[in-house]
């Protein structure tokens, strides 16, 4: 018998072990992953961004844990050598239409409490010479760092802990009961006093495996990306961002710099036929039938037909693509680029077509969920973490 099984090996799921070990020293705990390695989906496929909190509302889960994770993650780094680098980046206003929006996200900001600079053509070319910009809120918080990296000594720190860590092992059934959860596996059944599911693209499903139906489901957006020849990574310097169409869900194609020297150019936002479709020809029946019959889907797409279609095109014509990219850096030509791996977006979706916009969490009898954690989700891992702690209750948990 566990005292905590943690669904889910990706970064939220190894920090809310390290959390339950660093608050129940010698608790039995476990972490389940279905794949060969942690770390395989979002967060192996993750652009690396240490986020500071700027884009999301006031008050909200993801601000303050942002915020927040952007300090713990880089103090975590700090303590186990891990290499990152707090670079900073600019929002930039690339013609007069966006200025509005632009001042907009600046106070959003500062109602953030974050210590960030409005600044001027001038002033943004001195920073970033080869960026083309009106005005541009400049972020000195941001940072980079291989999220995989973090992941591997996450876990590393719950097996030193006394903490077990199961590859290869998939949940097929889920029985919630009176005093413990039953979690049937391909690899055996395990038995635990409280279960916390961090499955990421899987979340609903294990919360619906464990008897919970939701006004939501997770629907996959594949992030595709191309990275800069070598040559030219001299035209990045920082972070580079649009500002965000407020009318559209997703930031924009933006410049990220890697760490280990490269930069990455994108991401436009395409629907994946598969949960785990990192590839433009990746296809599951189920996985495509299942988003095709959710009303809230189809919702969402009458609502963003015109930015949707725009993402499509992107995606069939590298020109469009770096069409967005010259916006940015007007130099950047199609010889550039060349492809780079992208990433799918675990979202979440109401069926009246609105997207979940915080992290959201819910508690079950001898469960805790967490059903939606997309990006700015690596930054606040740690917070999350501490959050599922703080979320357990005691009289549950007598070890």
């Amino acid at each position: 018998m566990y005292d905590f099984a943690i669904i889910g090996g990706g970064i939220v799921g190894l920090s809310v072990g390290k959390a339950i070990l660093e608050k129940f020293p010698g608790a039995k705990v476990i972490v389940l992953e279905k794949e060969k390695d942690f770390a395989s989906h979002q967060t192996g496929h993750n652009s690396g961004v240490i986020h500071s909190g700027l884009y999301y509302k006031p008050g909200s889960f993801k601000a303050k844990f942002a915020r927040q994770g952007n300090e713990s993650m880089v103090a975590f780094c700090q303590e186990h050598q891990i290499e990152h680098e707090v670079c900073g980046k600019v929002v930039v206003a690339t013609n007069d239409e966006e200025l509005p929006l632009l001042e907009n996200l600046y106070k959003r900001g500062l109602n953030n409490q974050l210590v960030i600079k409005k600044i001027c053509a001038d002033q943004l070319k001195e920073i970033e010479p080869h960026v083309n910009g009106k005005a541009a809120i400049h972020v000195p918080m941001a940072g980079i760092v291989n999220y995989k990296k973090v992941s591997e000594t996450l876990a590393k720190l719950i097996w030193e802990r006394g903490g077990e860590l199961k590859l290869n092992t998939k949940v097929e059934k889920v029985k919630e009961k009176g005093s413990d959860v039953e979690i049937d596996t391909n690899n055996g059944t395990i038995q635990a006093k409280m279960m916390i599911n961090c499955a990421g693209l899987h979340s609903d499903r294990i919360a619906k495996l464990t008897g919970y139906h939701m006004d939501m489901k997770i629907v996959p957006f594949r992030g595709e990306y191309f990275k800069l020849k070598p040559e030219k990574r001299y035209l990045v310097k920082h972070l580079i961002y649009p500002v965000p169409n407020p009318s559209f869900p997703f930031l924009g194609v933006h410049f990220t710099r890697m760490i280990g020297g490269g930069v990455e150019a994108g991401p436009n936002a395409v629907l994946s036929l598969k949960r785990e479709g990192y590839k433009k020809t990746d296809f599951h029946l189920g996985d495509f039938l299942e988003v095709m019959k959710y009303h809230g889907f189809w919702k969402l797409a009458r609502k963003n037909v015109k930015e949707g279609f725009e993402e499509i095109t992107r995606s069939l014509h590298k020109g469009k693509f770096v069409e967005s990219l010259q916006n940015l850096i007007p130099e950047i030509t199609i010889n550039d680029l060349e492809p780079a791996p992208a990433g799918v977006r675990a979202q979440a979706l109401k069926s009246d077509g609105s997207l979940v916009d915080d992290f959201y969490i819910i508690a079950g009898k001898r469960s805790i969920h967490v059903c939606n954690a997309p990006s700015p989700a690596a930054t606040a891992s740690l917070q999350i973490g501490s959050e599922i702690v703080r979320r357990l209750p005691a009289q549950k948990i007598v070890l």
